[in-house]
C-alpha cells in the first residue's frame, strides 16, 4: 500500500510537519515530525480506512475553526523566529513579580534560566507555561523530597540486578563493551575496583541509557512508580499530564523513545583529564525532564575532597545564586551542565568543524559534530566560541534532586 500511496504520503508529510513545526515539536533523524500514515486496507483497497478518510480526520483535529475563503489566515512569522511578543517579554525580564508573588522562583544564567525553587507549589505550571513559550530552560529543586530515597542508592541497584549484562561507555575514547553492570556499580564510589586503561589510568565509565522505556518499567517497576509520582510539573511532564502534547497524540503517529531512561556514570572528579564529559554537546528530539536522583561520594587515591570539587566548579562561568548554593552544605552538588538554544546550533557547528580542522582532524561532507556526539566543549574552547561567534553558553550545576527541564532542539552536555 505503501508504494501506490506516494503522492498521498507526501501531501500528509506536508500537513504534518507544517503542524508540528507550529507546535514545536521536535523532528525525527528522517526530518520530518511525524512518520507519513498510509491506508490500512489490503492492495486491493476494499477493506480498512482510506487515505483520504484518515487525512480528513487529521485535518479536522488540527483545525479548530474553518477560515472563511475570502479570508487568508493571519500567520504572525515574526514569533516563529524571534522571542515572544514584546508584552510577554517584559513580563518574563521584569520577573512577573506581582502576578505571581505566590511562587518561589528566581532567575539564573542572565536570566536565561527559570528556577522554580519550591516543588510542591501547585500553581509552579502557570510561571513555567510563560517561560516554555520563549523556549527556556527550567530547574526545579528538591524533588528528591518526594522520593524513596534507599531505592536509588547505588548499591541497592547494585544489589537487584548486578547479574545484569549492558553496554558500558568509556567516555574519553568512546569504546563500548557488554559487561556485568555489578562491575560498573562496584567501582561507583570506590575507585580502586575501576576499570583500568592501558597508561594505568582510572576510566570514566557510563551505563548508557540502562534500562530505557519499556524496559525500565518491566525490570524496575517499584523505582519507575517512584519516579512517576515524583515528577515536576506533573500536568506537563507526567505521562498522561493535560498538558503533556504526546499522551493525546493518536496511536498512528510515530513518537520519539520518551523514555524513562536510566543514566549513571563516574564523576569526572576522579580523573585526571577534566576536560571531558559523560555526555557530549547533542541534542535531544523531544523535550526531557532530567532528575538526579542520587550522588555518589567516591573515595580512593588521585579523588578530589570535597572543597577540591567546589573549587573546581567556582572556576566556571557560574551565576551569583549557583555560587551561593555550592557554599550550602544541605546542597550536593552532582553534574555539570553546559547549555544553548537552538537557535545557536548553526553557529556552533561551523565553530566544531573548523576546530576540528586546526587539529587536523578530517571533516567529512556527512560528518555532523553535534549529532555524532563527537564533542565536549572544554573551557578554552567555551571561551572561543563566545569571542568568535558570540555563542554565550549557559552553565547550570544540577545539585541532587533538581530536575532540569530542557525544551526540544536545546543543545547540552554534561
Amino acid at each position: 500500500p505503501a508504494s501506490q500511496n506516494n503522492e498521498q504520503g507526501s501531501t500528509l508529510r506536508d500537513l504534518l510537519t507544517t503542524t508540528a513545526g507550529k507546535l514545536r515539536l521536535g523532528s525525527t533523524d528522517a526530518g520530518i515530525a511525524f512518520a507519513p500514515v498510509y491506508s490500512t486496507g489490503t492492495a486491493s483497497g476494499k477493506s480498512g480506512r482510506t487515505m483520504p478518510n484518515i487525512l480528513d480526520d487529521i485535518i479536522a483535529s488540527v483545525v479548530e475553526n474553518k477560515i472563511p475563503p475570502n479570508r487568508a489566515p493571519k500567520i504572525n512569522v515574526k514569533s516563529e523566529i524571534k522571542d515572544e511578543p514584546k508584552d510577554d517579554k517584559n513580563c518574563i525580564q521584569d520577573d512577573c513579580s506581582k502576578q505571581y508573588s505566590d511562587i518561589q522562583y528566581s532567575w539564573i544564567c542572565d536570566k536565561h534560566v527559570l528556577w522554580l525553587r519550591d516543588h510542591k507549589n501547585s500553581n509552579n505550571w502557570k510561571l513555567f507555561k510563560e517561560c516554555w513559550k520563549q523556549g527556556r530552560p527550567v530547574l526545579v529543586s528538591g524533588m528528591h523530597k518526594k522520593m524513596n530515597f534507599s531505592l536509588w542508592k547505588a548499591e541497592s541497584i547494585s544489589l537487584d540486578f548486578g547479574n545484569q549484562q549492558a553496554d558500558i561507555l568509556n567516555c574519553k575514547d568512546s569504546i563500548i563493551s557488554n559487561t556485568n553492570v555489578k562491575e560498573f556499580w562496584d567501582g561507583f564510589e570506590d575507585v580502586s575496583k575501576r576499570q583500568k586503561v592501558k597508561n594505568g589510568e582510572t576510566a570514566l565509565l557510563k551505563l548508557k541509557d540502562w534500562p530505557s522505556g519499556e524496559d525500565f518499567k518491566t525490570m524496575m517497576p517499584a523505582r519507575y512508580e517512584d519516579l512517576l509520582k515524583s515528577l515536576p510539573l506533573p500536568e506537563y511532564c507526567s505521562p498522561e499530564g493535560k498538558l503533556n502534547l504526546a499522551s493525546h497524540l493518536p496511536g498512528f503517529f510515530v513518537r520519539p523513545d520518551l523514555g524513562p531512561r536510566l543514566c549513571s556514570a563516574y564523576g569526572v572528579a576522579a580523573t585526571k583529564d577534566h576536560d571531558i564529559g559523560t555526555t557530549n554537546l547533542h541534542i535531544e528530539v523531544s523535550d526531557v525532564v532530567n532528575i538526579l536522583v542520587y550522588v555518589g561520594i567516591a573515595k580512593g587515591n588521585g579523588v578530589l575532597s570535597k572543597s577540591g570539587v567546589l573549587k573546581k566548579l567556582e572556576e566556571e562561568d557560574l551565576d551569583d545564586l549557583l555560587r551561593k548554593r555550592l557554599k550550602d552544605s544541605s546542597e550536593l552538588p552532582g553534574a555539570l551542565w553546559h547549555i544553548y538554544a537552538g537557535k545557536d546550533a548553526d553557529k556552533i557547528r561551523e565553530f566544531l568543524q573548523k576546530i576540528a580542522k586546526e587539529q587536523g582532524l578530517e571533516v567529512l561532507p556527512e560528518h555532523d559534530p553535534i549529532r555524532d556526539q563527537s564533542w565536549y566543549v572544554n573551557k578554552k574552547l567555551r571561551q572561543r566560541l563566545f569571542e568568535e561567534y558570540g555563542v554565550k553558553t549557559c552553565t547550570v550545576i544540577q545539585f541532587l534532586g533538581d530536575a532540569i527541564i530542557l525544551p526540544a532542539g536545546a543543545l547540552h552536555q554534561v
